[in-house]
């Protein structure tokens, strides 16, 4: 049996809207990937840590208070500090198109931009991402 890709859906930082990552972690669901929910405001550690306990495989965030260029390296950079550094970090929400680049620079694999359907989200997930084969 296939190993399903896990993944951690957070809301980091004081942003209280999160219909748009409950249909994504409900869209990635039905596609059958296992994924888990962290709620509202968490922090980057909070975040870092969830996924590690979890041993996901991807992390996807969802940023709409305009701290995205703060709040996704963060992610990146516990991750890595945690030596999970291979950990997938995608992301979306209201993000300026001239940030992306410095976003993925940064180590953000991909970012979603309103519009962006829950379709075009998991095919990118199931392309993109490796499942972590047990040792």
């Amino acid at each position: 049996m296939g190993t399903r890709i896990r993944v951690v859906v957070a809301k980091p930082g004081l942003d209280g809207h999160d219909r748009g990552a409950k249909v994504v972690a409900r869209a990635l669901r039905d596609a059958g990937m296992e994924v888990i929910y962290t709620g509202l405001h968490q922090t980057a550690e909070q975040i870092v840590e969830t996924a590690i306990q979890e041993d996901a495989d991807a992390v996807g965030l969802s940023v709409l208070s305009g701290a995205h260029m703060t709040l996704f390296p963060r992610v990146v950079e516990l991750l890595r500090e945690r030596g999970a550094g291979d950990m997938v970090v995608f992301g979306g929400g209201i993000i300026p198109e001239a940030d992306i680049p410095e976003l993925e620079r940064l180590g953000v694999a991909k970012v979603f931009t309103p519009g962006a359907t829950t379709q075009a989200i998991v095919e990118w997930v199931r392309s993109n991402v490796a499942t972590s084969q047990p040792a």
